[in-house]
């Protein structure tokens, strides 16, 4: 590990604003079993008291890298909460610093794996969740996919009924793969676009806050989708399964990057 890296950890352990629990805080074994289980944090139904001093609205972003969209929302909207949730420490760090330095009440951060995060989070204490470019797992497993029904059957856990889910990707795969899941739980879906600089009625929030990541899929000609949806739904969620296209949106893809895929090579 490089020595910018140390540092950066030792700092983070600095910053009030963020929590970076010990997987061993929230993951034990049963007695007489080898499996693990999730146990709750102390925090869990408890950021605006403990962490923010306020009962304002919370709105999460999963998978905030540096944390530059988490920022950027929380100086726009001073009376609401921001959370930015990544594993990587070293990402959170320019976030964190940034947060403390320039003494923003409404940030925090959580380092932590998102299968993880209804550990965090009581039932209810969380408006919105933002999904900002993240992985589309295109080779994965369909489960990791952070608007699979696995994931939004967590976010059910401590999202709002009335709680809204922003999806903003350069991703066409994910997008038309998170409008199946909408439509195989008939999720009411607030707003889509698939070219959001191409369209007026977008709202001034998804094209005036950009992540470092979409500048550089801006540059490269890529269009940015964006979608709003609720998760409010009784029982288990169902999978899109035939519904989705899989190799429809996979040859659509094109060659695109991201935090963990590469480029796909044409001939």
């Amino acid at each position: 590990m490089g020595h910018g890296k140390l540092k950066k950890f030792a700092e983070n352990e600095t910053f009030r604003c963020l929590l970076q629990p010990d997987a061993s805080a929230i993951l034990a074994k049963e007695p007489g079993s080898k499996e693990l289980k999730l146990n709750d944090h102390p925090i869990k139904g408890h950021w605006g008291a403990e962490m923010f001093g306020n009962s304002n609205p919370i709105v999460l972003e999963l998978g905030c890298g540096k944390g530059d969209y988490t920022i950027a929302l929380a100086l726009r909207n001073p009376q609401i909460n921001y959370i930015g949730v990544d594993i990587k420490g070293a990402r959170l760090w320019k976030g964190a610093k940034y947060a403390t330095e320039n003494a923003l009440p409404n940030v925090a951060f959580l380092r932590t794996r998102i299968e993880f995060i209804d550990a965090f989070f009581g039932p209810g204490e969380v408006s919105e969740i933002w999904l900002t470019f993240s992985d589309p797992q295109l080779r994965g497993s369909e489960n990791a996919r952070l608007s699979s029904p696995l994931f939004l059957a967590r976010y059910r856990n401590f999202l709002r009924p009335d709680g809204i889910i922003h999806l903003k990707t350069d991703s066409r795969y994910l997008y038309e793969y998170t409008q199946a899941v909408c439509r195989a739980n008939h999720l009411p879906v607030l707003f889509q676009s698939t070219d959001v600089y191409h369209d007026t009625s977008c709202p001034e929030v998804v094209t005036q806050v950009q992540t470092f990541y979409e500048k550089m899929f801006l540059e490269m000609g890529l269009p940015i989708t964006y979608m709003a949806f609720t998760i409010g739904h009784e029982g288990p969620y169902a999978y899109p399964g035939d519904a989705f296209d899989h190799e429809k949106w996979l040859e659509a893809e094109g060659p695109r990057r991201s935090f963990s895929h590469q480029p796909t090579k044409r001939g």
